[in-house]
């Protein structure tokens, strides 16, 4: 299936692999030995995605097997058993629990009252209801616990651990015009090893030497520009993966100096390289702002769709608590990047009905532009 999808692994490789597994290296564990396998047969960082996929088509549900035959712990409770179906009118009937603290009060409450596993209904932990905590119901403010992805995207919390996929910056472009309008933001400079022949000043300094021939070198000529690009990945973002893998591969081709990190919804106080490392590797954004020097262009991609809450409140994120908010943390960014943009996939038309968007859009005093190829140079405008 490797070489099949486009990867060459050897017959070597296929043999330290083999005896990798002969050592118990990965022993029962898919993770481990999908790293195993991984570190062995693929040795380009940018093929990371295609195995991925890869790896993920040739071994669905053996880790379910694996589980069923090495652990006791019950799933029932989080298995989907109905979806819940509601009308505009029956939705617009369900109480919101009113406020961030009132909802992680009520939650403590429920996990100290509850003993059983509950379907439907409007108060316990449980699937296809309408109270504020489970899976496959709704509310329109609730804490999402044991469910795959995301629905009515409404979510304060996700009590789940979630994986996200790298962008892979190997893709083909659907459309050359995000490359040509991100080429509008150059600037041109020669810089390291003069390696280069310079024909124009050998022509000149032959001529004056009376013919004797005097090779002129000069470095080679490549675009000065500094980026970071941080990418919302994951949830509600799901829908533009595609056209923001476009995005990455175009930046990865066009700018040299390009440094790039994930986030999921909104900033924190950490980013991370690698989504499938990003709860043990992550990077401190204090890290990065003394790290990379304040010329870099600052470009921000996500569709900010999320909870209020989320940017707003500590503890607002849905993966973990943050000790202080968003707003607190893409303010420090923005005062030390002078020049800032966010790009936003989902459509303009569609932003002045979520909240936040709008919070976003204020925070960035405007700098919000649409990921269409007017956005992109309205984008790049901003940052010259």
């Amino acid at each position: 299936m490797l070489r099949a999808g486009g990867l060459k692994p050897s017959i070597t490789e296929l043999l330290h692999l083999l005896s990798a597994m002969q050592n118990s290296l990965a022993e029962f564990n898919v993770e481990n030995f999908y790293y195993l396998s991984r570190s062995i047969m693929i040795k380009d960082e940018s093929l990371y995605d295609r195995f991925d996929q890869i790896f993920s088509a040739h071994f669905s549900g053996i880790e379910k097997i694996i589980n069923e035959l090495f652990s006791d712990v019950p799933e029932e409770w989080l298995r989907k058993q109905a979806e819940l179906m509601l009308t505009e009118e029956e939705r617009a009937k369900i109480e919101a629990m009113g406020g961030f603290e009132k909802l992680i009060e009520t939650l403590k409450k429920r996990f100290e009252e509850q003993k059983d596993r509950h379907q439907g209904g409007n108060k316990w932990i449980g699937t296809a209801g309408t109270s504020p905590f489970g899976a496959y119901g709704y509310n329109p403010e609730g804490i999402r616990i044991g469910q795959a992805g995301s629905r009515h995207r409404s979510a304060i919390k996700v009590w789940d651990k979630r994986e996200f996929r790298n962008l892979d910056n190997s893709v083909s472009l659907g459309t050359r015009g995000i490359k040509i309008a991100l080429r509008q933001l150059r600037k041109f400079a020669r810089e390291g090893i003069a390696d280069e022949l310079d024909v124009q000043e050998t022509i000149d300094q032959t001529a004056k030497n009376a013919g004797l021939l005097d090779l002129k070198m000069v470095a080679e000529k490549h675009n000065s520009i500094k980026v970071l690009l941080c990418l919302d990945v994951g949830g509600s973002m799901d829908d533009h993966v595609r056209v923001c893998e476009e995005l990455f591969s175009a930046a990865s081709s066009e700018f040299k100096n390009l440094e790039y990190f994930y986030f999921h919804n909104f900033l924190y106080e950490n980013l991370w390289k690698d989504n499938r490392r990003r709860h043990n590797e992550v990077i401190p954004v204090t890290e990065i702002i003394n790290k990379y020097g304040s010329e870099y262009k600052l470009i921000f991609v996500g569709d900010a769709t999320m909870s209020p809450y989320e940017i707003a409140y500590p503890g607002g994120s849905i993966e973990h608590w943050n000790e202080e908010p968003g707003s607190v943390w893409i303010n420090r960014m923005l005062k030390y990047f002078k020049k800032s943009v966010w790009i936003n996939p989902e459509p303009e038309k569609n932003w002045n009905f979520t909240p936040s968007v709008k919070l976003t859009y204020d925070l960035m005093e405007g700098r919000m532009f649409p990921l269409t190829l007017d956005g992109l140079s309205g984008a790049i405008k901003e940052l010259h």
